[in-house]
């Protein structure tokens, strides 16, 4: 694997020697090695790129990034629109699993003129160090304490995994925390663009990503060419506001769940009313909570797993079906595949994790008091059960995190930056239509698609329309009218009984967007 070298000492990525600027030397990519055991396709090449540690100090400490890149199909010329860099969201999600997906998935003529770069953010996957802070098998072993604590000491004791994930993390990485950061990602970036010698880069961001793509455009706006962004986050929300938010926002998503099934009594017998099958939903909660589906799947489990079901309806059916077998047959096969699947966690999760934490947690302030952790949840859960707790549980490290918040970057737009492209779904959960409004008033040229569904990751996820604006954007630049629009996609319907690996088919985007085995993946 090839290793590029990016120059260091500039700001938009040039070396410094001497006094003299100079072009960063770069070094031929090469074959990628094997993922997960299994070779990867020769048209995937590899690299890694040196990178501060620490911006102020570019001469000092370096860390590698790792990159994987599909070539363009036609020669650098006029055809050629340069190199396309990706980002799945996260934080601490891989670039690198997305790169194939989208040179897959993007219309052939459009595929065919760009680079595709995918990247391993900082403390990612292949990229050195890679973060990791526990043993995922230790830490993550099923069941776990139920994430809605009935008292003080139920409480005591998720709060003590809580403060012991985020010293276990500040007593391995004191020396790296304090630089991981949406900022430094975002310098990182313009050092791939460098090493690659563009001048200016066009980039795909999903999610998280999209607050990434806002800092770069911020801190880099002359080296955007195009820019999409995919599902918004509110970048004046960062983080913890956030995600009281997405509290609400997954409460109405799950509802919509509920609902469905609702309508849908025939098939799953689990109640003819939202109001019925949300009963029946937490009374499964509860019975878990004494007998563990199969050992394994205990109400935190549950939470987990039922949580992707709000990212996309197309596994509705499978759920549904897995909940309905448990209730109404005592079958137990169904919820711990579904758990398997969508729920457990391995090393690459807890990786993940940790990037998200130290990112989240340094970006921006978090409440020191717990007290002020506790009023808050306990309001909310009145009005939204569903993901509350769970989701502080899965945040709460940051009260104790090692490193404070800083100052997030004050995202905004200048006149230098060219117009860009925004995608939504006005249902989304983990990224509510609100913060692509936000996103959209921070930049007053930006254009948005508003599909009329509610899942996550709206484009080459099998919306035609929303994919039509995608590609004439990448393609020439052209911008959707104001106020434009995409129906949703037609809603699933109940799917007969199934053996359980036909069962098991995941949405393909969701697989690389850094959703699996994450609680809330943004």
């Amino acid at each position: 694997m090839a290793v590029l070298v990016a120059g260091v000492g500039s700001a938009d990525g040039t070396a410094v020697a001497g006094g003299v600027r100079a072009v960063p030397s770069v070094a031929g990519w090469g074959p990628c090695p094997e993922r997960d055991g299994q070779p990867v396709p020769e048209e995937v090449e590899c690299a890694t790129l040196r990178v501060p540690l620490d911006y102020r100090e570019p001469m000092g400490h370096q860390i590698k990034i790792a990159l994987n890149r599909v070539k363009a199909k036609v020669s650098r010329d006029a055809n050629h629109l340069g190199t396309l860099l990706i980002n799945p969201g996260g934080p601490g999600a891989s670039g690198r699993d997305l790169t194939r997906f989208v040179a897959a998935s993007l219309p052939a003529d459009v595929r065919a003129r760009y680079d595709i770069v995918g990247f391993d953010p900082r403390g990612v996957g292949a990229s050195e160090p890679s973060l990791r802070c526990v043993d995922p098998a230790t830490y993550y072993r099923p069941p776990r304490p139920d994430a809605v604590p009935r008292g003080q000491a139920d409480e005591r004791v998720l709060l003590g995994r809580a403060e012991a994930y985020a010293g276990r993390c500040g007593n391995l990485w004191s020396w790296l925390l304090p630089h991981l950061t949406t900022a430094n990602s975002a310098r990182d970036m313009d050092r791939i663009r460098a090493a690659l010698g563009e001048e200016q880069i066009s980039y795909l961001g999903y999610s998280y990503g999209t607050y990434l793509g806002a800092v770069y455009a911020t801190l880099f706006p002359l080296r955007v060419k195009r820019l999409v962004m995919d599902s918004s986050v509110d970048p004046g929300a960062v983080w913890y506001q956030s995600n009281l938010r997405q509290n609400v926002s997954f409460e109405r998503r799950h509802r919509q769940f509920l609902a469905w099934v609702a309508r849908h009594h025939s098939a799953y017998k689990l109640g003819r009313t939202a109001e019925q099958t949300s009963f029946a939903f937490y009374a499964m909660r509860e019975r878990l909570g004494a007998r563990p589906a199969g050992g394994v799947v205990g109400p935190s489990e549950l939470d987990d797993t039922f949580s992707f079901a709000s990212y996309t309806d197309k596994v509705w059916p499978q759920f549904a079906q897995a909940w309905s077998s448990y209730v109404r047959d005592g079958d137990v096969d169904g919820l711990v595949d579904v758990y398997t699947k969508h729920g457990s966690n391995d090393a690459k999760d807890e990786n993940g994790y940790a990037v998200y934490l130290g990112v989240q947690c340094s970006d921006a302030p978090w409440p020191r008091r717990w007290d002020k952790w506790r009023a808050d949840m306990t309001r909310m859960h009145r009005e939204a059960p569903f993901m509350t707790w769970p989701n502080a549980w899965y945040n709460a490290p940051c009260a104790f995190w090692p490193v404070r918040g800083g100052t997030p970057v004050e995202v905004k737009a200048s006149p230098k930056l060219p117009p860009f492209l925004i995608l939504q779904s006005r249902h989304d959960a983990a990224t509510p239509y609100r913060g692509a409004l936000a996103m959209a008033k921070r930049f007053p040229r930006a254009r948005m698609v508003l599909e009329q569904g509610g899942n996550h990751g709206v484009s080459l996820a099998g919306n035609q329309c929303v994919d039509r604006h995608l590609a004439a954007y990448l393609r020439d630049g052209s911008l959707p009218p104001r106020d434009a629009t995409c129906a949703a996609s037609p809603a699933p319907r109940p799917a007969a009984r199934m053996a359980s690996a036909q069962r098991m088919e995941t949405p393909e985007l969701l697989g690389v967007l850094g959703v699996l085995g994450s609680l809330i993946g943004r």
